[in-house]
This record gives C-alpha cells, sequence and structure tokens, in this order.
C-alpha cells in the first residue's frame, strides 16, 4: 500500500486527507459486514463465512490507513500531557 502515507507528523495527522476519506468510508462498512456475517453464520449460510472474510480484510486495511496518524497524534497528546503535569507539580510545590 504505497499510496498510504506511513509517517505523520502531529500538526499534518491532525488535519484531513485522504485517509480520513477511506477510514470514514471503511468504518461503517466493516460494522454492516460484521452484523451481516454474524447473522449469516449463526443461519449457518455459506456466505456468513465469506462476508466474514470479506470484512476480516477490510479491518486490516481500516487499521493499515488510520493507525500511523492516531500514533502521531496520540503521541502529541501524551508529550503535551507530561509537560502540564511537571507544571501542575511545580505548581503545588510552590517553585514556579
Amino acid at each position: 500500500m504505497a499510496w498510504i502515507k506511513k509517517t505523520w507528523t502531529a500538526a499534518e495527522a491532525d488535519n484531513w486527507s485522504k485517509e480520513d476519506v477511506i477510514a470514514w468510508i471503511l468504518s461503517p462498512l466493516t460494522y454492516v459486514l460484521t452484523a451481516l456475517s454474524v447473522a449469516f453464520m449463526l443461519l449457518l449460510r455459506w456466505y456468513g463465512f465469506v462476508l466474514l472474510a470479506a470484512d476480516i480484510v477490510l479491518l486490516v486495511v481500516l487499521f493499515r490507513v488510520i493507525d500511523p496518524k492516531l500514533k502521531a497524534i496520540s503521541e502529541d497528546y501524551e508529550h503535551k500531557q507530561k509537560k502540564y503535569l511537571e507544571d501542575i507539580e511545580k505548581i503545588a510545590r510552590w517553585e514556579a
């Protein structure tokens, strides 16, 4: 999947991109396929298992598309939270 960007900065990841649109389309599709495949598998229909296989493939694609952006944003928030907690600790100890 060379057309999917793998490395993001926090500022880039915060803006909408084609990866977000892909995730926006695949996410509800995987939810619907999951529900349909479970229903058909409970009825022991062969196409329930086919739908489940297609659903698993789409879930892997969805994860590969959106995970790099989520990691970049998460790392930025963790850094901000650490700085904030250090500032709060300084204020609590009257060091500021």
